[in-house]
């Protein structure tokens, strides 16, 4: 077993060998989990950044935390209990001489301060923000906001770090992104969406998911992930092991590389807030120390997000994406089902509705974390597509059904498929799971009728809008997990 003395020593001897993708040595603080680019719209975009440590994550041969379950009538922690854990206390333990800065995937933080440097591709001065420090209370995290933009336009970015005034430069990483058309131009736009990144369920060589690289062939506009970003369930039952799954998915190189590249979109979902088909005044306590609420708060800071989590984005005069939250305003799912149950609150459903039939654009997309047709299985309970919550689904299907050019992408489901609903007409279409190995829950020999496409793989989805003879033209193509096509539906705005 690795001590911890000897993670140290390793961590001590990397940072001597390298700090940084791009730039010379340094004696930190490094950015070991990157830096993600959002929120972009044709004249702003937020900059996420964290400052670590160490220039790179605690590896494969550290040891892992150990969660066991305590028996109720004896008292005994066991490993796997018979029977539903979730009635169950865990308890973490670590091996000897082990802490969370020391387990496999782990990526301490560090105090100091970031800077973001900015300018179009063409042009040679920079612009910057100036120094702001990290908030320890928030993970050694800091958010920055871009502002007075050029509308479709390539930026190169910069962000630098240091620990104070007075100390020498820390990491540098080099990123660039691209910011939307204005809502008179008509562009040509492609965008992606994945779902369901488990950790466990990694496909790249060394460690990470083939469908970032692939991603990149595309040099989509911008990247969409419908949440279940990383699993909670299993191992956070604390507060600091939720940013440790945090800090261990943002570290592998092909999310370190792509994140840096492209600009995205986040939704949260139930295993990025706290556990599988959660709601806000859930009770359990199989998730431990760690809260609901602490895992709203936590989200908000590990991905760069403006004031709200549902929001909509216009890009370019043909495409317009609305992006949900599913999780803070539901209903519980165990409520009888009719005019009072929700997912998405009042307030929302208002909003969308609003927005929606205020829009003007050729293409209009609802990004769901959860299906809103489906077909689902049906020990399902959570979604618009189950029958538990089926007044509102078919009340916002029903919505969907009036609007010229409006589809729905979801995710939540482990599986690829375009459905058309029976009653209302909606199409749907699932991005499908960041890896094949994370792939299931259904099978190819499960068609109904509802699905035009059905694949039971890893992948994702991208979608291509453009004009083409002169029309509005929507492309959407399924894509393995290494980028080769697998389905083409193809769109003209009517």
């Amino acid at each position: 077993m690795i001590s911890r003395q000897m993670v140290k020593m390793m961590a001590g001897v990397a940072l001597l060998a390298l700090c940084g993708p791009s730039k010379a040595l340094s004696s930190g603080p490094c950015q070991a989990t990157g830096i993600k680019i959002g929120e972009v719209t044709d004249n702003s975009a937020i900059i996420w950044a964290r400052l670590t440590r160490d220039p790179q994550r605690v590896g494969k041969e550290a040891p892992m935390p150990r969660i066991s379950y305590r028996d109720l009538r004896t008292g005994a922690l066991l490993d796997s209990p018979k029977g539903s854990r979730r009635n169950l206390t865990p308890a973490v333990t670590y091996p000897a001489d082990s802490t969370i800065e020391t387990i496999e995937g782990a990526v301490p933080g560090a105090p100091g301060q970031i800077r973001v440097l900015y300018k179009m591709g063409d042009v040679s001065n920079w612009n910057e923000t100036g120094w702001r420090a990290v908030d320890p209370k928030r993970d050694y995290t800091c958010q920055f906001k871009l502002t007075n933009l050029r509308p479709e336009t390539r930026y190169q970015l910069r962000v630098e770090a240091r620990g104070d005034a007075g100390s020498s430069p820390g990491q540098v990483v080099e990123g660039a992104f691209r910011t939307a058309p204005r809502r008179s131009e008509s562009a040509r736009v492609v965008f992606t969406v994945s779902t369901g990144q488990a950790y466990p369920d990694q496909d790249a060589p060394g460690g990470g998911f083939r469908i970032y690289p692939a991603i990149l062939k595309l040099d989509p506009s911008f990247f969409v992930h419908t949440g279940d970003i990383l699993y909670y369930d299993a191992l956070a039952k604390t507060a600091a092991l939720a940013r440790w799954h945090w800090a261990r998915m943002y570290s592998l190189s092909t999310n370190v590389e792509f994140h840096r590249r492209v600009a995205s979109y986040f939704i949260k979902d139930d295993h990025d807030t706290w556990l599988n088909d959660c709601w806000p005044d859930m009770k359990t306590p199989f998730m431990g120390d760690f809260t609901f609420k602490q895992g709203q708060a936590i989200f908000l800071e590990q991905v760069p997000m403006g004031e709200r989590t549902w929001r909509t984005f216009r890009w370019g005069r043909d495409l317009q994406i609305w992006l949900v939250e599913g999780r803070d305003f539901r209903s519980p799912n165990t409520m009888p089902d009719g005019p009072g149950k929700t997912i998405w609150g009042n307030e929302q459903k208002a909003w969308f509705k609003k927005t929606v039939q205020e829009s003007d654009a050729a293409f209009r997309i609802l990004i769901s974390p959860t299906p809103i047709v489906g077909p689902d299985r049906k020990n399902k309970h959570d979604n618009h597509s189950n029958v538990d919550f089926q007044h509102e689904g078919k009340e916002i299907r029903s919505f969907i059904a009036t609007q010229k050019n409006m589809y729905v992408i979801c995710g939540d489901r482990h599986w690829q498929y375009i459905s058309v609903d029976r009653e209302s007409g909606v199409r749907e279409y699932s991005c499908g799971p960041a890896s094949d190995k994370h792939a299931g829950g259904w099978s190819n020999d499960m068609l109904r009728p509802e699905h035009k496409y059905l694949n039971v793989v890893g992948g994702f989805l991208a979608g291509t809008v453009e004009r083409l003879q002169g029309r509005p033209t929507l492309t959407f193509r399924h894509y393995s997990v290494d980028g080769d096509i697998l389905n083409e539906d193809r769109l003209t705005a009517r």
